[in-house]
């Protein structure tokens, strides 16, 4: 049988196999977001010339209109995983575009046929399997021929995950880690392998007018031999009752050789009308992109949407809880940037007010609701109220043991538990592998907080790297550079802060976090001095 030809490129200790779509060293592969991958690989074909940045956007984002930071955040993140601090690999000319400076061999390579359990090795290191039943959900194809429906199969997906979560029997795969695989069409055992569970579902999405056709396979991710399959054909009105008979349907198969399974379990409460739900599928899709991405406008528009479902249903849990986290972030985001006034009132006093009469309306509509509990505890950590909050995110947990995140983790952090709040972090992580940037941002304040400096540190840059924008993960990171006497370093993440809010000081820094103990607040506050942001 012929085997594959791979066109590889080297330079430095690395290798782009452009067959694979993979960067690697002779210690394994080099985990890239695909734009990345892309931005890397046209600069790689064409090293040695100076690439204008328009080339790279036609070539990475064809057809698309992307902002300037779209390619600056590639290229943090390719520096960051290149080792490349000093920017001698990839240098920028100002205002015109990137030099790829290096000299690169092409090499085809016909590479044997390891045994599939060493090739999955060599990707990355497997994660130990669970001892409950373990499982992730893969997108589902959309196979409406409409890209406008991709949030109709995506919302399916997580309403799926979230059932199944509520199994206590289960470890269930959080969405942001399943879905770094839409798109894709992986080996099933290399899923199981790189986010070390058991099992694997995916399946297809059709909709027809008012009809939509579901079809989902469960498969063993050791063997990759298929465990069950069923196709579900419904009108729209009965969706809801769709989602939770394939999410009972599979629960049942993975806990089937337990002596007991849960006999109740609490169920999110579905909206009156298919047009709510509609408009708050759309709301998650925008805010799942905002944290991965810190684009105020996906936060904006995830309140527009959420504040059209409650249009149609006001007693729709769901929509009233992630409206209410968004009006919580944007809140911290607004007091933030109003230098001009009052500046104690972090964060603005007004939008966290309508947060926390939104958060109170999810629990109430819902009180067997993980989310929404999540939701309370958040826009209570931002009034100031740190025992209430740590109490919701502990309720919400023993509803779902499964439901954690990393707003818990900073809950716990401004609270003074810095300890506990690497715990939860960690969890979370274990959860969702590909966790969102702020998680490993939130881990790295906890370690800075903690003082262990050394653990900060990588958590810290990986977040800035893949969320440039981020303002928080600059402040601690430049703070945790400082406490390590790295001071050139840490003075540059301080102008990265400035760059973002011109008008930040170290007095707004404290404000807008309040944290509990005043010998936490000490402790942040030296190492902004040290990193030399202003006073104020």
């Amino acid at each position: 049988m012929d085997q594959t030809v791979h066109k590889c490129l080297r330079f430095d200790r690395f290798v782009l196999d452009l067959t694979r779509g993979a960067l690697r060293t002779c210690d394994g592969d080099i985990a890239l977001s695909p734009k990345a991958y892309g931005v890397l690989r046209h600069l790689a074909e064409n090293a040695g010339r100076l690439v204008p940045k328009q080339e790279l956007y036609e070539a990475v984002w064809p057809n698309v209109l992307v902002s300037n930071d779209s390619l600056v955040q590639c290229v943090r993140e390719l520096r960051q995983k290149l080792g490349d601090d000093e920017h001698c690999l990839i240098k920028t000319v100002s205002r015109r575009g990137y030099l790829f400076d290096v000299q690169i061999s092409v090499d085809l390579v016909t590479p044997p046929r390891p045994p599939l359990a060493t090739a999955l090795t060599e990707l990355r290191p497997a994660l130990p399997l669970p001892e409950r039943p373990s499982i992730a959900v893969l997108p589902f194809t959309n196979l409406s021929g409409d890209s406008a429906q991709e949030y109709l199969a995506d919302g399916i997906v997580e309403d799926i995950i979230t059932e199944l979560s509520r199994f206590s029997e289960l470890f269930v795969i959080a969405r942001n880690s399943s879905f770094r695989y839409k798109g894709k069409s992986p080996d099933v055992r290399q899923v199981g392998h790189e986010l070390g569970v058991r099992y694997v579902l995916e399946g297809s999405v059709r909709r027809d007018g008012d009809r939509l056709r579901i079809s989902a396979q469960l498969i063993d991710a050791a063997s990759g031999g298929h465990r069950w399959a069923e196709r579900y054909d419904r009108k729209l009105e009965g969706v809801f009752a769709l989602q939770g008979e394939v999410a009972q349907t599979i629960a049942a198969v993975l806990v089937a050789h337990l002596r007991r399974a849960e006999t109740e379990r609490a169920r999110a409460k579905p909206p009156n009308s298919w047009q709510a739900y509609d408009y708050y599928l759309q709301a998650a899709d925008a805010f799942s992109g905002f944290t991965s991405s810190f684009n105020m406008e996906q936060l904006y528009e995830t309140r527009r949407l959420a504040q059209q479902s409650l249009a149609v249903d006001a007693n729709y849990s769901r929509s009233q809880a992630i409206l209410a986290t968004a009006n919580a972030i944007v809140a911290a985001a607004d007091g933030a940037s109003w230098v001009n006034g009052q500046k104690s009132d972090f964060p603005n006093p007004s939008l966290l007010e309508h947060a926390y009469q939104h958060a109170r309306k999810a629990v109430h509509l819902d009180p067997n609701l993980p989310e929404a509990h999540a939701c309370f505890g958040y826009v209570l950590m931002w009034k100031r109220q740190h025992d209430a909050s740590i109490a919701a995110f502990e309720r919400a947990i023993a509803l779902n043991s499964n439901y954690v995140d990393w707003r818990f983790g900073a809950a716990l952090i401004f609270a003074g538990e810095p300890r506990r709040a690497v715990d939860v972090l960690e969890t979370y992580m274990r959860l969702d592998p590909f966790y969102v940037p702020i998680g490993a941002g939130m881990l790295g304040w906890a370690y800075y907080m903690l003082k262990q400096y050394t653990q900060a540190l990588p958590m810290l840059r990986d977040c800035v790297s893949r969320m440039p924008n981020f303002r928080s993960g600059h402040i601690f990171l430049a703070s945790t550079y400082a406490q390590m006497g790295r001071l050139e370093e840490a003075r540059a993440e301080a102008a990265e802060v400035l760059r973002i809010t011109p008008e930040w000081t170290i007095g707004i820094s404290v404000r807008l976090t309040g944290l509990k103990h005043p010998h936490d607040v000490r402790h942040y506050v030296d190492g902004l001095r040290k990193a030399g942001l202003p006073e104020g």
